[in-house]
């Protein structure tokens, strides 16, 4: 299926400058707030199909949790990336929120916690981190506590553009297929396609993260990429390509755009996101990189590829094919006087 630009935004949109250097302590310190938040909402929320139920979503002011059920109503924590506020929704009370600034991961932990109840919520979640080096848990974690306000807002702004081309990729395959949704553990905005086959039971030994997980997460077949902030193993921001389990020959494919690699440690393919900020039409570029990514784990694995379609358009339904006519001739003719 050949890349196709969205239709909205016109191409020009801007996807601003990331350096993730220039924000380190602030993405690290950031990245532990979200799993805060991301754990009462895994404390709260009943274990659905590949850990689903435990991400947090782009919208419209940054990262929210969307609705959860607790203290008798409803409940949304949301990550004001335009105000920089931490803001609290109850159906049962009025909104609670507190100013993002520089602080511990403790005193987050803390207001968080204090907020929650005053809304009627007790809730209570594992303390100790996952998916970072040297982890500290909440309660002590006087380490991480760097917020640049324009930086986080520079990171949303990127994860809206990356948000709006991985959904409409995501419109090309009718099988199954998880929501754009951001991982807090990893830090990254990911969507998966499905096979439908059985995966070989998942290794493990992902640091900070229980084999049970890993290996609920990757019970079938797949194919995901994403957006990822970077980190000290690989200090870029980048959109990565992956298949488990990763058929022969997967890392010698050949993919789009030319900017695109394998990296072998990772066991997945990088494209910088400098490729796609600064590409005449970063649509195109980005969507090049799923797609061929997809196809080559697709034709090298074995998938069904009646399971792709062509991209979603707003307002039209896609169109079906008729049902397949019956043959006629004397066998039907009899059959059909029985």
């Amino acid at each position: 299926m050949p890349a196709q630009s969205a239709s909205t935004p016109p191409t020009g949109r801007a996807w601003p400058a990331l350096d993730y250097l220039a924000w380190r302590d602030t993405a690290a310190t950031l990245q532990l707030w979200t799993q805060v938040v991301g754990k009462v909402r895994l404390a709260l929320s009943p274990w659905l199909n590949h850990g689903w139920q435990v991400p947090l979503y782009v919208n419209a002011r940054g990262l929210g949790t969307s609705a959860m059920h607790a203290g008798g109503g409803l409940l949304e924590i949301d990550f004001d990336l335009v105000e920089h506020r931490l803001v609290l929704r109850s159906s049962e009370a009025p909104p609670r929120s507190f100013e993002l600034v520089p602080m511990s991961v403790a005193a987050f932990y803390r207001r968080l916690m204090a907020e929650l109840a005053t809304l009627g919520v007790r809730v209570e979640i594992s303390t100790q981190p996952n998916e970072v080096p040297a982890p500290i848990p909440f309660p002590d974690d006087e380490v991480h506590a760097s917020y640049d306000a324009q930086a986080v807002h520079r990171f949303w702004r990127a994860l809206v553009q990356a948000d709006r081309v991985l959904r409409l990729f995501r419109t090309g395959f009718v099988g199954k297929a998880s929501p754009v949704h951001f991982f807090w553990g990893s830090f990254d905005l990911a969507v998966t396609r499905f096979s439908g086959r059985l995966a070989p039971p998942h290794p493990g030994g992902i640091p900070g993260l229980p084999d049970a997980v890993t290996r609920e997460a990757y019970s079938h077949e797949v194919c995901s990429a994403g957006f990822w902030a970077g980190s000290d193993a690989w200090p870029h921001p980048a959109f990565y390509a992956y298949a488990y389990p990763t058929p022969p020959g997967f890392a010698q494919a050949a993919v789009e755009p030319a900017q695109a690699f394998w990296h072998a440690p990772m066991g997945e393919f990088l494209l910088p996101y400098e490729a796609v900020s600064l590409a005449a039409d970063p649509d195109a570029a980005l969507l090049g990189f799923l797609q061929s990514t997809y196809a080559a784990a697709a034709v090298l694995a074995g998938w069904d590829r009646s399971l792709e379609c062509a991209l979603g358009m707003p307002g039209q339904p896609r169109p079906m094919a008729p049902p397949a006519t019956p043959q006629t001739g004397p066998a039907n003719a009899a059959a059909a006087s029985r």
